[in-house]
Order: structure tokens, then C-alpha cells, then sequence
């Protein structure tokens, strides 16, 4: 998918895009300075709070608005959400400043990879087995340590008019630790109400397109709503994953995920709660 300008959205004037560029450069370098210099010496819950302030400002020099409607996060959960934009770490950041699950690769990104280093993010190796149980381990212990950890279940981004299957195996370190997963739905959004794509880093769009779209942004808004948080306790992990996908695609009013089938002849699953979608299955 090739990154394009929402339909008769004009692009913000070409000096404003600058500006923002320049801001958002200097703003990565102050980051930079506070991780290395200030956190060494800053206590846990300062270190969220310089996080989710950092993040309020990134979203605001790029002329991005954030709306939250997220009244209860317990904390050492395990939130799913669906995934468009590198764009979407900062959001949920600025909402509620947690911990990160990503792709090895984002740690070879100039810069942005030593932030999310340093910053709590673990990275995990696709289609190694070893590094992903090692990854759970690593997952369970934060949450058991009382620190709200995301992943982004979809295993890649979409432009967000569709919402893939959640992979119910990034699930199980809530399980493993009896922790609560809590799903949260992220879209994008035009001056006019309208889902936008500017902000998709989907497809075959780099990175360097992804921002430019966002740089030439107009009133682009970001909508981060969360749905109750799931009890793990007796569930199984498949289940769990159909009833997060459920929760956030009702937020997001896209089609949901069809029950999983069970592993063995005779075998039933936990049900959903039907409180996690607003309807019963089918």
C-alpha cells in the first residue's frame, strides 16, 4: 500500500511541515538527554511520568490531538490493541505510559531504536521459538512486578479499516502471571470525524512517507478507547484472544472474530463474556 493524503484533505503549508520536522528532531534529542541523564537517577513512577509527558508533547509538535476515554487501567495488565502507526506507542503513551512489546527491528531504528531500548520496550525475534519464550518470561515477570505491558496482537499494522486476528500465544504471559489483559482500540481520525489513514505505517509504506503524511497533517486526531479489562483466571488463551479482538473491533465498529474452534474432539472453551463486546456469540 503506497501512503497517500486522505481524500480533499489539504495538506498542511509546506513551512508549517518544517517547523514540525525541526521540532520533532530536537524533541527526539531531549529525549535522548532525559533517558540518559535523568534516568538513571529517577524513581519508577517518575520515569512513567517524564514518559507520558514526553509523549503528550511529540503528539502536540506534530499537530496530532489525543482523545482518551480510558477510566480504568489496573495496573500490571496486559493490554492488546490493534495496530497502524509507530505513532500508536506515543498515543498510548501519553494516555497511559506503560512498557512495549515490538519487532527486533525496530532496535536497529536510528535513534528511536536507543529511546525504546532504554525505555522499557522488549524486543522480540519472529519465528525463533526460543527468543519468544524467552520474551514470555521476560512479559510475565513485568506484570507480575505491577507494570502494564502492550502488545499488538495483530503481529503487524493495517491501515485501520480492517482488524486482523489477534495471535492468542502473545496472551499467555498474562496468563502465566494471573494478570488481567486489557483491550484497547486505536483509530485515526480527520478534522471531520472521518477515519483517516494518514498516520498507516502499513504495507509497502517506509517510514519515511509514514511521517511525511503526518507532518502534512491537518487537525489529525487520535482516538484511544479502552474496553474492560478480561480476567484471565481458568481461560484459555484462545478464548481470550477472540474476546479482546470483540471488544476492540465493537470500538472500532469493524467485523469481529468468529469463535475458536476446540483443540480436541468433545472439547469446549471458556465462554466470552458477553459484557466484552456488548453482544453474544453466534
Amino acid at each position: 500500500m503506497t501512503q497517500a493524503a486522505d481524500p480533499g484533505a489539504a495538506p498542511a503549508p509546506r513551512p508549517l511541515q518544517l517547523l514540525r520536522g525541526m521540532r520533532l528532531g530536537v524533541h527526539l534529542l531531549w529525549g535522548a538527554a532525559t533517558v540518559a541523564l535523568a534516568y538513571p537517577l529517577a524513581s519508577a513512577a517518575l520515569r512513567l511520568r517524564l514518559k507520558r509527558r514526553w509523549s503528550h508533547q511529540l503528539l502536540r509538535m506534530l499537530g496530532v490531538a489525543l482523545e482518551v476515554d480510558w477510566s480504568e487501567a489496573p495496573a500490571g495488565a496486559l493490554v492488546v490493541a490493534n495496530h497502524i502507526s509507530w505513532l500508536d506507542i506515543y498515543a498510548l503513551n501519553a494516555a497511559h505510559p506503560m512498557a512495549f512489546v515490538a519487532k527486533a527491528d525496530v532496535a536497529t531504528w536510528p535513534l528511536v531504536g536507543w529511546l525504546a531500548a532504554r525505555t522499557d520496550t522488549v524486543f522480540m525475534r519472529r519465528g525463533v521459538r526460543s527468543d519468544a519464550r524467552a520474551t514470555n518470561l521476560r512479559i510475565a515477570a513485568l506484570l507480575e512486578a505491577g507494570q502494564t505491558v502492550t502488545v499488538f496482537p495483530e503481529g503487524t499494522t493495517t491501515d485501520g479499516s480492517t482488524l486482523l486476528d489477534f495471535h492468542a500465544a502473545l496472551l499467555q504471559p498474562a496468563i502465566a502471571a494471573g494478570r488481567p489483559i486489557h483491550p484497547v482500540a486505536i483509530s485515526y481520525h480527520g478534522p471531520d470525524g472521518r477515519r483517516s489513514s494518514a498516520a498507516a505505517y502499513a504495507g509497502d509504506t517506509s517510514l519515511r512517507a509514514c511521517l511525511a503524511a503526518i507532518l502534512a497533517g491537518r487537525g489529525l486526531v487520535v482516538r484511544v478507547r479502552a474496553a474492560p479489562p478480561l480476567p484471565t483466571a481458568g481461560a484459555h488463551r484462545r478464548a481470550l484472544a477472540v474476546a479482546a479482538h470483540r471488544a476492540v473491533a465493537a470500538r472500532l465498529a469493524l467485523p469481529t472474530a468468529p469463535p475458536p474452534a476446540p483443540t480436541q474432539p468433545g472439547a469446549t472453551l471458556p465462554d466470552v463474556p458477553s459484557w466484552a463486546t456488548g453482544r453474544r456469540w453466534a
